[in-house]
């Protein structure tokens, strides 16, 4: 298949690659000076996109999202299909797939869960919105990139899932670290709090998958110095997009709302920015009640 992949940076250098290692053509364009493994480069995302049949997108933001879109759609071939890997705001998403499928495209909104590492394994995890159509012509090439793709619903649903996922995920990440901070104080060993709580009703994936206390349970970024794997002002991002999205859906959400200001503060007025989002322990034991 001839793909075109806009955004080759830390996520979409190594999936782009995973597609070409796959044998896929694969031309990719980003407003860095990269290499990509087996990609060749465009001058322009427009002829990255160019006899695309696919076109891949891993883009920061909804403004950037909307800005190459309308690069894009116009140089792509009615019939190709845009799938959007970026997390943005369920509006964004929206409004582009609207804007593919009244040029005879199909869209897809998939963004994706893993990280880095499981970007480089392939071992993501892809939510996505779209018709039957546009998901069958992708599901393919995310069976290359990642392990599991889940056909979410209509467009934007994608999005929706990645957002509310990642609500979840910093609600329970913070009352992780809570909990540790909480038991260091009440003389409780770190290893026999994992043992109870990962265990017991206390289970989550921020305990026992990535737990923040280094030495305890699987090895995490806590055990290299809280050195990002998700770093803080990436989950930051995620719940603004959850607030955005809960604002705009009229939806109560008061612990989102928390985490968003938690995270807020941690990133932008402590020492967050550069850590892992679990790094919100070494945050808490310094912390009193007072």
């Amino acid at each position: 298949m001839k793909i075109g992949f806009i955004g080759l940076g830390n996520m979409g250098a190594p999936m782009a690659a995973n597609l070409a290692k796959a044998g896929h053509d694969v031309t990719g364009f980003d407003m860095a000076k990269v290499e990509v493994a087996g990609v060749t480069l465009a001058a322009s995302a427009a002829a990255a996109a160019e006899g695309a049949e696919v076109v891949i997108t891993m883009l920061p933001n909804g403004q950037i999202l909307r800005h190459v879109a309308a690069e894009i759609i116009p140089a792509m071939a009615a019939g190709a299909a845009l799938v959007d890997c970026s997390t943005v705001d369920v509006d964004s998403a929206r409004a582009v797939a609207e804007q593919a499928e009244a040029a005879g495209l199909l869209a897809v909104d998939a963004p994706v869960s893993g990280g880095i590492g499981g970007a480089a394994a392939g071992t993501l995890t892809f939510m996505a919105g779209g018709s039957d159509v546009a998901f069958a012509k992708a599901a393919p090439l995310f069976e290359i990139m990642g392990q599991k793709a889940v056909h979410c619903g209509t467009s934007g649903a994608g999005q929706a899932a990645k957002i509310c996922n990642n609500m979840i995920l910093g609600v329970t990440m913070i009352a992780t670290c809570e909990a540790f901070a909480l038991a260091d104080k009440l003389g409780l060993d770190r290893q026999k709090m994992f043992d109870v709580v990962s265990t017991s009703s206390g289970y989550s994936w921020s305990m026992n998958a990535y737990c923040p206390a280094p030495g305890v349970g699987p090895t995490s970024p806590a055990d290299n110095g809280y050195k990002p794997g998700f770093a803080a002002e990436l989950m930051l991002k995620d719940l603004r997009l959850s607030q955005q999205a809960a604002d705009s859906a009229d939806a109560d959400t008061p612990m989102g709302q928390l985490a968003e200001a938690l995270y807020t503060q941690f990133v932008e007025r402590e020492e967050g920015k550069g850590m892992d989002f679990s790094a919100m322990l070494p945050r808490f034991e310094k912390r009193t009640r007072s």
